[in-house]
């Protein structure tokens, strides 16, 4: 993958479900494009949520087999489709994990991507992911970037370069110290953390609900 080559939101989104899905889903991975176009639509453990249209997605697919991210699995009935992104980018597992968190969930502190990675790699402890975090900083071109913190914001969070520079709030941007500023810059903040709480809520009643039908309780 070229430094010239800048994802869009939704390629980004296709090949962080992709990865996601090879480690959460293994026995239905390769995707089809039904389970693709589920994945990028899905509600929780996703920011921002998307409804990308079928036709939508292929587009997208299609852009990423051209930068050889994404192949398509031949012998099957129904087309099926995994990733290449360790070898396309040149990185080991940890980082594709590392990646694939934040272009599904959006940037995020290293504490964060330590347990919203856990079921990709399982990470020992947090300087572990800041280990890996600063190596994708330093590629040419660099992968991540520790955005600055921002007001109310106790640890800084890291964003992916995947679909070019992240855009800031205005307000994390600014320099001042205007009451009203910083209002908006904590709102923002809890927005985030609350839309990340929400998400979090969203797995854990999918998962108890596949346990309670496992145990016929359901």
């Amino acid at each position: 993958m070229g430094a010239d080559l800048t994802l869009t939101p939704l390629e980004a989104r296709v090949l962080g479900v992709l990865v996601e899905k090879q480690h959460t889903v293994p026995d239905t991975y390769p995707l089809s494009l039904n389970a693709l176009v589920a994945g990028c639509n899905q509600k929780t453990a996703r920011a921002p949520v998307m409804e990308a249209a079928e036709s939508d997605v292929l587009v997208a697919v299609d852009s990423l087999k051209a930068h050889h991210l994404v192949n398509t699995v031949s012998g099957t009935r129904v087309a099926r489709f995994d990733h290449n992104m360790a070898r396309v980018l040149g990185v080991p597992s940890q980082s594709v994990a590392l990646l694939a968190t934040l272009m599904l969930r959006g940037p995020q502190t290293a504490a964060e991507l330590r347990l919203n990675t856990e079921r990709l790699h399982r990470f020992a402890d947090i300087s572990s992911v800041e280990a890996f975090l600063d190596e994708l900083s330093e590629k040419t071109p660099a992968r991540v970037v520790k955005l600055p913190r921002g007001p109310g914001e106790r640890e800084a969070r890291w964003a992916h370069l995947l679909c070019g520079e992240p855009q800031l709030p205005a307000a994390s941007m600014a320099t001042g110290t205007d009451a009203g500023t910083v209002a908006a810059g904590e709102l923002a903040s809890l927005r985030t953390e609350v839309a990340r709480l929400s998400a979090e809520v969203g797995e854990l009643k999918a998962a108890l609900a596949e346990v309670k039908r496992e145990l016929g309780l359901a």
